[in-house]
């Protein structure tokens, strides 16, 4: 028998508010009402600034990320267009699987799952594309499935090195509103991003940052579209109002959250991941457990991938934190099911939060039959956390 609260360490969904699920506790309300884009006028403005775009459009598509994900590809591109992507990672192989799927040529580089995002071969492809067959460049900035982040603005310099024109598509789903994300100064041309992550909200809610380069070409993609259009999208948004019904209560809880952002500071929202994250890692490390990212700087601040002993079954470990101990952490996705569990560690997330999760993931791995000390992973955090630790600090080095 189970009491007290079940811990959602898991990378998304992740933990909503109180004051923004009280937010979306609201009666229906008339979508069409002459003082809804009096409401609703200042949530673009508010994304704007989470996107760091001053000239870029933001446009909210009832659905996931998915969703946006399809919106990008098909508001901009054509059938048979050429584009270059990367797979290292569950998401990232998601993404180029979708573009397949939507009659794009795909030229894959895959890279071992734990790399980040390969731009140093990107700008050799790149560099003999002489005709500029390439449409478009996709980055996944942060794949959830490895706790990896990848360098947009190295993407970008090699882009621009090449003077290559393709459009810029980033993958900002787990980034987004966690970790420093700058849509003007990366060249991005379309970002990606939903609810249900850094914005601390339910799912429900794909979210899109799009350049002005990119609603140029939407005007001359060809891919079949109808609801994720983007004309109707934005010229509708324009007045405050949507082409179809919006999800009005999450819209509700996205003003309360995007209070949140704005009352801490985007910059300051950064610096507490990083300083929760270097916690964790710390805590990791000490229990004598690797991450799945293979170099410091890529390690990422919104989850952590930690692998598991070779003798222990992660799916163990995630069945006994759930079914004992009240916790859920993210599983291991793919050619990682097993080996791996994840810490999520982004959105509305605290110091006791962290040392809950370290403590309860040493518990799990020692029923699973682990040897790990218990207390070492929560006692290093601790010390960590003790100390003050600023944002600057510098990742340590994995031994």
């Amino acid at each position: 028998m189970q009491s007290g609260y079940t811990h959602l360490f898991i990378p998304g969904p992740t933990n909503v508010p109180e004051v923004v699920r009280q937010a979306m506790n609201v009666p229906q309300q008339d979508m069409r009402a002459p003082d809804f884009a009096a409401f609703t006028l200042p949530l673009f403005e508010g994304l704007k600034r989470v996107f760091k775009t001053t000239t870029g459009e933001v446009m909210m598509f009832p659905g996931s990320g998915t969703g946006a994900w399809e919106a990008a590809i098909t508001n901009t591109l054509n059938p048979g267009d050429k584009v270059l992507m990367s797979r290292f990672g569950q998401f990232s192989h998601l993404w180029v699987k979708m573009a397949e799927m939507l009659g794009l040529d795909v030229i894959c580089v895959d890279v071992p799952w734990g790399a980040g995002v390969p731009w140093k071969e990107y700008g050799r492809i790149l560099g003999a594309d002489k005709n500029d067959e390439i449409k478009a460049v996709f980055v996944t900035h942060n794949e959830t499935a490895t706790g990896v982040v990848s360098d947009v603005a190295a993407v970008r310099r090699v882009m621009d090195e090449c003077f290559h024109d393709a459009l810029l598509f980033v993958d900002g789903v787990s980034s987004v509103a966690s970790v420093d994300f700058r849509m003007d100064e990366w060249g991005v041309d379309l970002a990606v991003t939903g609810s249900q992550k850094g914005l601390m909200m339910p799912a429900g809610l794909g979210i899109l940052g799009v350049s002005q380069k990119a609603m140029a070409a939407s005007k001359n993609a060809r891919m079949r579209r109808a609801y994720f259009d983007f004309e109707d999208m934005v010229s509708i948004n324009r007045s405050g109002y949507f082409p179809y019904t919006p999800p009005t209560p999450l819209l509700h809880g996205l003003r309360a959250s995007l209070d949140l952002l704005e009352r801490e500071g985007l910059e300051n929202v950064f610096a507490r991941h990083a300083r929760l994250a270097e916690g964790v890692r710390r805590g990791v490390k000490a229990m004598g457990l690797e991450l799945v990212a293979e170099h410091p700087s890529l390690m990422s601040d919104t989850v952590s991938a930690i692998r598991v002993p070779p003798e222990v079954d992660a799916r163990e470990v995630l069945r006994i934190a759930y079914e004992e101990l009240n916790a859920s952490f993210g599983s291991g996705l793919a050619r990682l099911a097993g080996k791996v569990f994840r810490i999520g560690h982004l959105g509305s997330f605290n110091e006791g939060m962290a040392l809950t999760a370290l403590g309860l993931a040493e518990l799990a791995l020692v029923k699973a039959g682990a040897k790990v000390p218990l207390g070492a992973g929560v006692a290093a955090a601790s010390s960590y956390f003790a100390e003050g630790a600023q944002s600057g600090d510098l990742k340590i080095a994995a031994e």
